[in-house]
């Protein structure tokens, strides 16, 4: 038996025990280390899910690492004792989309903590799909089981990064001072902004960005228009990403943009809030770029787990609490209320 995080309904955690997953010849039992609360999580435990893989409720739990702890009889490139990290989204392999590289936005899409059972427990069970297509990512020695949990949201923040195209000197605006808008800043920083700012509505966060990186200009709640017109000389910001779920902060983002500036969704809106009012004019005549983008692909959570193992990107001051298992539900309040940066789980498996 062992330890799980259940969603059973909305806004209902249960810590539970369950039996360990059992796996098939070509799957990989994996010993759950450590394992982060994601905004996705806090809104699937906010508003309900519909996947569930049994009457029970889902085991939650996507951005995580740990130990192989068993593998099937068709498995070769992994042993156990391995250290790994998963890439929670497996495609079906053969679909146009998959084919192209984007396993992540296959029509028939499968995530580990979102559709099936994740790996908020002691162990989780890794499909056939994730072995076969390459998700699993061995952990390089020098990198901590946290920090290579991380290496999934790392990862969805460089694929939004991409698509920004980032131009050396670029005047960046970060709405959301959260872990994940941190990252976003950081990674800015390194595909060459010349100027980031970094907004918040919680100034305990707005504090712990400038306690980590003192050289991003923290904007407040009634700072913004002054801020981004004062260290711009008035013409606005190349780029603007919401790393924030709040239609008013995509709106918001558009209107402080440059000439030629490309606005990133990056944020999700609540289901009841998913329809945005704004000016397309500001579109059209500014030459404007509105786009977005959702989790990410097999190269760039390498990629991303290469950060982090050459410092390139530090994610390990992210973390600011941490919790066994079964205080899950003080650490869902924790993420619900905004205290602190990264919140999760250390798992020691009984």
């Amino acid at each position: 038996m062992m330890t799980a995080v259940r969603l059973v309904g909305k806004q209902r955690l249960d810590v539970t025990r369950v039996a360990v997953p059992e796996i098939s010849d070509d799957e990989i039992l994996l010993r759950v280390r450590s394992g982060f609360i994601c905004g996705t999580d806090l809104r699937m435990y906010k508003n309900g899910h519909a996947h569930t893989e049994a009457s029970g409720g889902l085991t939650l739990g996507h951005e995580i690492a740990g130990e192989i702890a068993a593998v099937g009889r068709s498995v070769t490139r992994y042993r156990e004792g391995m250290r790994v990290t998963v890439d929670p989204n497996m495609g079906c392999g053969v679909c146009n989309v998959c084919v192209s590289g984007n396993t992540q936005m296959c029509p028939d899409l499968r995530a580990l903590g979102i559709h099936i059972d994740g790996g908020f427990a002691d162990y989780v069970r890794v499909p056939r799909e994730a072995v076969m297509q390459g998700n699993v990512a061995l952990i390089p020695g020098n990198v901590s089981f946290d920090e290579a949990a991380l290496a999934e949201p790392l990862s969805c923040v460089l694929n939004a990064a991409e698509r920004c195209e980032t131009r050396p000197g670029d005047a960046v605006l970060i709405i959301g001072a959260g872990p994940i808008g941190l990252m976003h800043a950081r990674i800015q920083r390194l595909f060459g902004a010349g100027l980031i700012l970094v907004h918040d509505l919680n100034q305990q966060r707005l504090q712990a960005c400038r306690e980590r990186e003192p050289t991003f200009v923290t904007v407040g709640p009634k700072e913004l228009d002054q801020a981004v017109a004062e260290h711009t000389g008035g013409r606005g910001v190349d780029i603007c990403i919401t790393a924030a779920p709040s239609a008013a902060a995509q709106k918001r983002g558009l209107e402080l943009l440059a000439l030629n500036g490309r606005l990133m969704l990056f944020g999700g809106l609540p289901a009841d809030s998913q329809e945005v009012l704004f000016n397309s004019n500001l579109i059209h005549y500014r030459q404007l770029i509105v786009s977005g983008t959702t989790r990410q692909n097999l190269r760039q959570y390498r990629a991303c787990i290469d950060f982090i193992a050459r410092g390139i990107v530090s994610v390990s001051d992210i973390i600011t609490h941490r919790f066994s298992l079964t205080d899950a539900q003080q650490a869902f309040d924790g993420v619900a209320a905004g205290f602190g940066l990264k919140q999760g789980f250390t798992v020691d498996a009984q």
